[in-house]
C-alpha cells in the first residue's frame, strides 16, 4: 500500500482495553481482564500469546521492558528485563577475529541471557492478581491447538529456512502459508513448565540446559540463576502541558523525551501536515540523538540526558529554514509493543523483542524458541562504556512510553517497534496528541518520518549522524518542503516496517480510546 488510508477510528471501552499487533493476543488479554485480572495480567497474557504467534518479532528468547502506571503511586514503575552478557564473552577475542562491530547473526556472543520470562514473572509478582494458569492459559492453548499464520509471519519465515529449530514454521518441510494452522508443542511444554515451577521451569529447566549446552562456554548456570529484572526510577520530562515518562538507560527511551523537550520550545505549526511541523520535529530528534552512541550505556544518567541545561543549546542550534549539519561525536526489526489499561486505570506500556527479525537466527531446536541478538548494541571499541563484557547489559532500542496529566492521572500509554526509529515515532505521536490536538486515530494513522543512514541495518542510525537522511511515507505533504530546507528525503510506501507498528490507549473522561496500528492488518484494539 503506497498511501495512507483514512484515519483509523478509535475503539472505545469502559472497563479495560488491550492493543497489540495480533488480534489473537489482544483477545487473550481482554479474556484475562474479564476473568478478574488487571492490566498487568492482561499485558503478560497478551505478550505470551505473541511469543507463540509472532515469533518473527518477539518471543521467550528475547528481552522485555515495561512501564506501569498505578494510581496509588506518584510515578510509574519502570521494569528493565533486559538480559546480561554471558560469563564467557570476550571483546578482545572478537577484535582479534577481525570484528569491529558485534556479529549480527549466527553467533551466540550477540545473545545476552533472555530476560522476557523474568520480566513476565516480575510484572505478575508486583502487580498481577491472577494465577499463572489463568495468565498463560491462552498462550498454551494457542501453542497446543494452533493458530492461523498471519501474512507477516508467512512472509518472514522464509529467512529461517536453514535454521535448526524452524520446524513449527515449515510443516511438511514447506514454509507456512497465510492462514495455515501452526502448532508449537515445544512452547506449550515450556509455558506449562513455567506455570508449574515458575522461574525454575524456564531458566533451570529444558531451556536453560539447552542454552548452556549450545553456548559452549558462553553461559553458565550462575548466569541463568541471576534474575534479569530490575525495577528502576523512570525518566521523566515535562512538555506540552503533560508529563512524559520512559525507561532509563540502557533504554534509548530518553531520546523521545529529549526530542519533546526540545520541540516544546519551538514554534511548531498547529497543522501536522505542514512541512515545517515535520522539519522541526526532525531537527529536534536529530539534536536529541546525534551523540547516542557515546551517551547511551547501562548506568547513564537519564535525568541529565533530558535536562534543559543539556537540551537548551541544542534547541538554539535549530534553524526553522534549514536542516542542521551534525558533526559526529568522537570515534567510536524484530519487536512488538503492546499496551493495556484496566477498570482501575492501571496502565501498562510493554515492549518485547528479538532485536532483529527472528533474532540471531539461532534457536533452541527442541522448543522452537529463537534467541535474540540484542547484543548487537554492544560496542567493540576498547574502554567504551558500552563495550561487550560479562554481566553487562547492551544499549537497547526498546523504549516504552507513558503520559500523565498534571494531576498525576494516566493520560496515555503508547509505543512502537522500529529499532533506532522508535523514539522518533513516539515523539511524533506525542506531538500529535499534546501539541496538535490530534485524535488518537490520527496520531496513529498519519504518515510518519524516521531518520536513516544509507545502507544501515536500522540499529546503527547514530553511527554516522553526519550522513542522516529522512525517510517519509508516501502520501505526506512534507517531502518537497523538507527538500527545500536541505534534507535528503527518501519516500517509501505507507506501511513500510521502518515506520514502526505503534499502538496507544488514551484515557478520556470515563472511557478508554484505543488504536492499534493500521499498518498491520492483524492487529487489534479490544476492550470490555
Amino acid at each position: 500500500m503506497s498511501t495512507a488510508p483514512r484515519t483509523e477510528p478509535a475503539r472505545l471501552a469502559a472497563n479495560g482495553m488491550v492493543c497489540t499487533v495480533d488480534h489473537v493476543a489482544s483477545a487473550a488479554g481482554v479474556r484475562v481482564l474479564a476473568a478478574g485480572g488487571n492490566a498487568a495480567d492482561a499485558a503478560v497474557a497478551a505478550s505470551a500469546v505473541l511469543a507463540v504467534t509472532t515469533q518473527y518479532m518477539c518471543g521467550m528468547g528475547g528481552d522485555l521492558w515495561a512501564l506501569v502506571h498505578h494510581r496509588n503511586e506518584s510515578a510509574p514503575a519502570s521494569l528493565n528485563a533486559s538480559g546480561r552478557a554471558g560469563s564467557g564473552v570476550d571483546a578482545s577475542q572478537l577484535r582479534a577475529e577481525g570484528h569491529v562491530t558485534m556479529p549480527y547473526r549466527g553467533d551466540l556472543r550477540s545473545t545476552p541471557v533472555p530476560g522476557c520470562v523474568d520480566g513476565w514473572l516480575a510484572l505478575l509478582d508486583r502487580f498481577g492478581r491472577a494465577d499463572l494458569a489463568t495468565v498463560f492459559g491462552p498462550a498454551i492453548e494457542a501453542a497446543t491447538g494452533g493458530f492461523a499464520a498471519a501474512p507477516f509471519l508467512a512472509a518472514a519465515a522464509s529467512v529461517i529456512a536453514d535454521v535448526d529449530g524452524n520446524q513449527d514454521f515449515f510443516p511438511g518441510g514447506k514454509v507456512v502459508l497465510p492462514g495455515q494452522r501452526v502448532t508449537r508443542p515445544g512452547l506449550a511444554r515450556a509455558l506449562s513448565a513455567i506455570v508449574a515451577d515458575g522461574r525454575e521451569g524456564w531458566y533451570g529447566g529444558e531451556f536453560g540446559a539447552a542454552l548452556i549446552e549450545q553456548g559452549q562456554g558462553i553461559f553458565t548456570e550462575s548466569d541463568l540463576a541471576l534474575n534479569c529484572t530490575d525495577w528502576n526510577d523512570p525518566v521523566r520530562a515535562d512538555a506540552w502541558g503533560s508529563t512524559l515518562w520512559t525507561s532509563p538507560p540502557n533504554s534509548q527511551g530518553y531520546l523521545s523525551l529529549a526530542g519533546a523537550v526540545i520541540a516544546d520550545g519551538l514554534d511548531l505549526p498547529e497543522d501536522p501536515s505542514d512541512p515545517l511541523w515535520a522539519h522541526l520535529l526532525i531537527e529536534s530528534a536529530k539534536q536529541a540523538g546525534f551523540d547516542r552512541s557515546q551517551s547511551l550505556f547501562e548506568g547513564a544518567d537519564g535525568a541529565a540526558l533530558v535536562s534543559e541545561e543539556r537540551l537548551g543549546p541544542r534547541r538554539d542550534a535549530i534553524d526553522p529554514g534549514r536542516a542542521s549539519a551534525l558533526v559526529p561525536p568522537g570515534a567510536g526489526g524484530g519487536t512488538i509493543y503492546l499496551c493495556a489499561v484496566d477498570e482501575d486505570r492501571m496502565g501498562v506500556s510493554l515492549i518485547q523483542s528479538n532485536a532483529s527479525g527472528f533474532g540471531a537466527h539461532v534457536a533452541i531446536p527442541s522448543l522452537g524458541v529463537f534467541l535474540h541478538n540484542r547484543g548487537i548494541g554492544f560496542s567493540l571499541e576498547a574502554d567504551h562504556p558500552a563495550e561487550l563484557a560479562p554481566g553487562r547489559r547492551p544499549p537497547s532500542t526498546l523504549s516504552p512510553a507513558l503520559i500523565t496529566n498534571p494531576d498525576g492521572s494516566l493520560r496515555t500509554v503508547l509505543g512502537t517497534m522500529g529499532g533506532d526509529g522508535q523514539p522518533q515515532v513516539v515523539l511524533q505521536m506525542m506531538a500529535h496528541l499534546l501539541q496538535a490536538g490530534s485524535s488518537p486515530g490520527q496520531a496513529i494513522s498519519d504518515p510518519r518520518f524516521t531518520l536513516t543512514v544509507p545502507d544501515a541495518s536500522g540499529f546503527d542510525t547514530w553511527s554516522a549522524p553526519d550522513r542522516l537522511a529522512v525517510a517519509v511515507e508516501q502520501g505526506t505533504a512534507w517531502a518537497d518542503g523538507l527538500r527545500d530546507r536541505g534534507h535528503q528525503v527518501n519516500e517509501l510506501p505507507w506501511g513500510t516496517s521502518l515506520f514502526g507498528h505503534a499502538h496507544l490507549i488514551d484515557v478520556v473522561d470515563d472511557h478508554l480510546a484505543g488504536v492499534a496500528e493500521p499498518r498491520v492488518r492483524s492487529g487489534a484494539a479490544v476492550g470490555i
